[in-house]
Order: structure tokens, then sequence, then C-alpha cells
């Protein structure tokens, strides 16, 4: 069965860098797309970053552009984020979610690939790792 288990969380003060994992089991993570979300209280759950598995093409929220960067490791089954600049914006329990795209070409991957931040797409989710940001 499919399980997907966060981990790397932690405190971290403004300017700091963070890194965190997910690892995946009972899929194959090559044929799906990975994405990081992230909650705070009383907030909306937003997208922060997701790569799609045809040429590992990845995009951002506007919000950690230039900051985050998503990576993932096919042999060892394990998506990581990391995180740099850190802001106290970015405290949230962040979640990693999974779907499979192996449906998905190269042109539909090039024209709508960026979609890939909205959490009903996901059928796969994590626990989630709590992130606090804090000096």
């Amino acid at each position: 069965q499919v399980q997907l288990v966060e981990s790397g969380g932690g405190l971290v003060q403004p300017g700091g860098s963070l890194r965190l994992s997910c690892k995946v089991s009972g899929l194959t993570l090559y044929y799906y797309t990975i994405a990081w979300f992230r909650q705070a209280p009383g907030k909306e759950r937003e997208g922060v970053s997701c790569i799609r598995h045809y040429d590992d093409p990845t995009y951002y929220a506007d919000s950690v552009k230039g900051r985050f960067t998503i990576s993932k490791d096919n042999d060892k089954k394990t998506i990581y984020l990391q995180m740099d600049d850190m802001e106290p914006d970015d405290q949230a329990v962040y979640y990693c979610a999974a779907e499979s795209t192996a449906w998905m070409n190269a042109e539909y991957t090039a024209e709508y690939g960026g979609n890939c931040l909205t959490s009903n797409e996901y059928k796969y989710w994590g626990q989630g790792t709590q992130v606090t940001v804090s000096s």
C-alpha cells in the first residue's frame, strides 16, 4: 500500500535553512507527480512546490521562488524540499502529496504542467512535519 512519510521539520531562525524529506513506498516514484503543501493555523492549505514525472520539471509558488528547491531521488524513493532564507510566513505544517501522472505526455506537461499546486488533485498524502520559524 502507498505510504508517504515526511521528516526534517523543526525550529529554524529567519534567514536560516531547513531540508524536508518525503519517503514514499508502495509506488513507483518515477511515474508520479509529487508536491509539497503547507498549512498554518487558521489559514488555507497552500501549494508550495511540485515536480512532474516527465523530465522532472519543477514549479513553485510565487512566495517561495528563489528560496525553495524541490528535488527527488527515484532510486531512494525520496522527495526533498530545500528551504533557504526562511521567513516567518514559512511557519506551517508541511505535507507531501503524490498523484499518478503516468498518462501525462510531454506536450501536456509543457502546456499544463505548472498547474500542480491544487490539493484536490492528489490522492496520497503524508502526515505532515512541523516547521517553526522564530528568532
